[in-house]
């Protein structure tokens, strides 16, 4: 909820606000800041201190957003309120993969589990603020009932005991060279999949429902109803790449093809005007692109570095954090040329990222093997 809500209420912030969507735009460009700022820092911190106290300064963090935004602030304040939601998203990563990867022995399944909670929020919110704007109501109740999720949360986080942190002793063979070109090719291209997995999705969350109202001519409820797709998509992506890690299916081939599969989908939306076809493209779009691909990511890179994972956990989503930052300038200046355009370029990125997934399936590989074989 918090990574969309703003996305979700664009045209009553810049009536609310009195400006044009582009200025709300560049306000969600600090989310992106927020995150630049914090991930490194609070990953590094995390492995040090309290997973628990990062979740609690996320939660904290994500309630002053929540509602400050709906007190019609000046645009410097909002972009300040979405700069601690950058944080809070940043502060609660920190504190929750890195435990579930902990207490689950460093399984993946469990962190994609994770994405699920964030998919039902995705899903719920659309159409809780579709229901909002039929009714005539005030669209700032979604930001009242993010706040009051999160404050249902912090209480019922209280009980609950967190593993101590300890450094995995885990030993990697003398004849593996930690600098080998192999590794380092592999590290990179994973951060280079931490910004275009991330990107893609926000640019789609972002400006689908307009395309959709705008370029298209569907009716709110069928706008609002295309993201709620992606959404249940993403919901259906989760459960099925769940119950595959859990039977050992491995995390490579995994996101090879689900890449492959979240291009096509882009471009059926892209290249079809009909409701049907575009609701299942949706559906598709958020099973590959958002059903947990980008967590697959991470375990990878925390698999690679098993003794930092709240510092690789840090990196990978410092990148992500950029495209959070980036994509929502680059899409504000590109909105007076057609939201066509815009996602078409959405289109260009979610193919960069299946190139970046080809590098990884080679280069990783070969690290594993080198690191089994020594």
């Amino acid at each position: 909820i918090g990574l969309i809500i703003i996305a979700q209420n664009m045209q009553n912030l810049s009536d609310d606000w009195n400006t044009p969507i582009k200025t709300v735009s560049f306000v969600i460009s600090g989310v992106g800041m927020g995150r630049l700022l914090s991930y490194l820092l609070t990953g590094y911190l995390a492995d040090r201190l309290s997973r628990k106290l990062f979740i609690y300064i996320g939660m904290g963090c994500y309630l002053i957003f929540a509602l400050g935004m709906v007190t019609t602030p000046p645009i410097y304040v909002a972009y300040g309120c979405a700069i601690l939601a950058g944080i809070a998203n940043a502060s609660l990563d920190a504190g929750t993969y890195t435990t579930l990867v902990e207490i689950n022995n460093g399984n993946g399944w469990s962190t994609v589990f994770l994405k699920a909670f964030m998919s039902l929020g995705e899903f719920i919110l659309p159409l809780f603020i579709a229901f909002l704007a039929s009714s005539g109501a005030w669209y700032g109740w979604s930001f009242l009932f993010m706040a009051a999720l999160i404050v249902i949360n912090a209480v019922l986080l209280i009980p609950v005991k967190f593993p101590n942190i300890h450094y995995e002793k885990k030993d990697v063979a003398k004849k593996e060279n930690t600098r080998s070109w192999r590794k380092n090719i592999a590290t990179v291209a994973l951060a280079l999949y931490g910004y275009t997995s991330m990107a893609f999705m926000i640019w789609y969350t972002q400006w689908v429902t307009l395309f959709t109202k705008t370029d298209l001519g569907f009716s709110v409820t069928n706008a609002q109803f295309v993201i709620s797709l992606y959404s249940v998509g993403s919901i259906t992506g989760v459960m099925v790449l769940f119950l595959l890690l859990k039977r050992d299916m491995r995390e490579l081939p995994l996101i090879l093809t689900l890449n492959i599969i979240a291009t096509l989908a882009l471009g059926t939306i892209l290249s079809s005007n009909d409701i049907f076809v575009i609701d299942i493209a949706s559906f598709i779009f958020g099973f590959s692109a958002a059903g947990g691909v980008m967590q697959l990511g991470l375990v990878m890179m925390t698999e690679m570095f098993p003794k930092g994972k709240g510092t690789m956990t840090g990196i990978f989503y410092t990148t992500g954090s950029i495209a959070s930052f980036t994509i929502p300038v680059v899409t504000g200046y590109m909105a007076d040329s057609g939201i066509n355009s815009i996602m078409g370029l959405d289109a260009a990125i979610a193919l960069a990222g299946f190139i970046v997934a080809c590098i990884i399936y080679v280069r990783y590989n070969s690290v594993m093997k080198n690191r089994k074989a020594a």
